[in-house]
């Protein structure tokens, strides 16, 4: 504690008062520390305006600190700590505001006003958190990542900081003591109470009779660990988290939060979902009813050409049949590209291929997720360059295979069709060719790419790309 001493009365205009005020809260760093597994720190005010010096730290226990040394001493700049600067100067708390340490490394700072007799802010508790860790890996660290903010700021109210901005916060915070009472409630936690029908204030009451899952104050105690609830109860989804930590008297701290409409959302977007899975499972039952009508058709005409065109026709519709009948599955506008790609090759194995003549297709290369408009609009390229391999390539073989290669870029992605027949004159291709023009048109006006071909004695190469879809 001399330390403090020492650095207030070296550093800062604080008086003694103010100063015993900065190392009585700082008793509880460690302890917030540990609750939210980050570093913490107390930083005061120096005589420049564009720097503060920190006096206090603490490191969690029961995992990695971001920092290699100490930085007692050390002075916080305007340019690096921008919100530790702000808070000193409007006595405002500031949020996940990204910052540069002494040690030169990104974090993210939570920072609370701490506040003398006089309500003047001659301090700052900082509690930082590592922007590039990975929260997603540890559902746990996530959690109590939430909770960085409305903790510090509990502990701080503890200590007599009045005014904090618990008040501000969208999630009630009920402390107890040792013996399960209420000694501390937040506004949005009274207005909580209020709203499922209590009376009175709930300060003073026990925890039996203000909790809201199924536990008891023995129970939760006995346990002593961080969870996390979900309840309903009234018109409400609350989620109900459990904290606990060894200052002063407090037992556990019970922290709140209304997610009825996050719930909500989330239920209307399951009804939309199963719509939208109904509307694609319909459009695809339709267009599967039409590639059989002209399939039927196809069957009735003697006229060799027109039979094609209706098979062609057929397998068109068929391909985009494909994209729907995936969506139809999962419900959402994104879709694998490459189970795409397998649906429009089985319904060619299924249709086009002569039994006289083995054609193997196979399907190989990089799988991403395309929306709905982009997957329609692959499928029928795709289907059309197959279907004009095993027309055009295989005339003078008993055999061949037809490689699609899928290759995802950064901004743009390509399919490639190859085959191992007998090629064609590129210059001498029909340019009125109906095929043709659909792959050109797509490619050019839909996907928003180029083709290209190559092709000799030893096959056909063509490769279109397309453009990402944006994030």
């Amino acid at each position: 504690m001399n330390t403090i001493l020492n650095l207030c009365k070296m550093y800062t205009n604080l008086s003694e008062s103010d100063i015993k005020k900065i190392i009585e809260v700082s008793k509880i760093l460690p302890t917030i520390s540990d609750l939210v597994q980050a570093d913490v720190f107390i930083d005061c005010p120096t005589k420049d305006l564009n720097k503060a010096i920190v006096v206090s730290e603490a490191k969690p226990v029961n995992c990695q600190s971001m920092y290699k040394n100490s930085v007692i001493g050390e002075l916080a700049l305007r340019e690096n700590e921008p919100a530790a600067l702000r808070t000193l100067e409007l006595g405002i708390s500031t949020k996940d505001m990204k910052a540069v340490t002494q040690e030169n490394e990104n974090v993210s700072q939570t920072v609370a006003p701490i506040r003398n007799r006089n309500k003047n802010v001659i301090g700052v508790i900082i509690v930082e958190k590592d922007i590039t860790e990975d929260i997603n890996k540890n559902k746990y660290m996530e959690m109590l990542a939430e909770t960085t903010e409305e903790l510090t700021n509990n502990l701080l109210s503890l200590t007599g900081n009045e005014g904090t901005i618990t008040n501000y916060l969208d999630d009630a915070i009920i402390i107890f003591d040792e013996n399960g009472v209420v000694e501390f409630t937040n506004s949005v936690a009274n207005g909580l109470y209020k709203a499922l029908g209590y009376k009175d204030n709930i300060v003073g009451m026990h925890f039996n009779n203000v909790c809201l899952d199924d536990n008891s104050f023995k129970n939760v105690m006995s346990k002593k660990q961080f969870s996390v609830s979900e309840v309903n109860i009234s018109n409400y989804t609350l989620q109900v988290k459990y904290v606990f930590e060894n200052l002063r008297s407090v037992g556990i701290v019970m922290m709140i939060k209304d997610i009825t409409k996050f719930k909500q959302q989330e239920k209307e977007l399951m009804l939309k979902s199963v719509a939208f899975k109904e509307i694609h499972h319909r459009v695809k039952n339709n267009l599967q009813m039409i590639a059989s009508l002209l399939n039927l058709q196809a069957r009735r005409i003697e006229n060799e050409q027109t039979k094609i065109a209706l098979k062609q026709s057929m397998n068109r519709i068929l391909s985009i049949a494909a994209t729907h009948e995936i969506l139809s599955q999962n419900g959402m506008d994104d879709v694998d590209i490459k189970e795409v790609i397998g649906k429009v090759v089985e319904k060619i194995k299924m249709y086009s291929c002569s039994s006289s003549r083995k054609i193997y297709i196979d399907v190989s290369g990089n799988n991403f997720k395309v929306n709905s408009d982009k997957a329609t609009s692959i499928s029928l390229v795709v289907n059309e360059l197959i279907e004009n391999s095993i027309e055009h390539a295989f005339e003078e073989k008993e055999e061949g295979s037809i490689h699609i290669k899928i290759d995802n870029g950064k901004m743009y992605s390509s399919i490639s069709v190859i085959d191992d027949g007998i090629g064609f004159d590129i210059d001498n291709v029909d340019r009125k060719s109906l095929g043709l023009n659909i792959v050109k048109s797509i490619v050019k006006e839909k996907l928003l790419g180029d083709l290209n071909m190559s092709s000799n004695n030893r096959g056909t190469k063509v490769v279109f790309d397309f453009k990402n879809s944006e994030n």
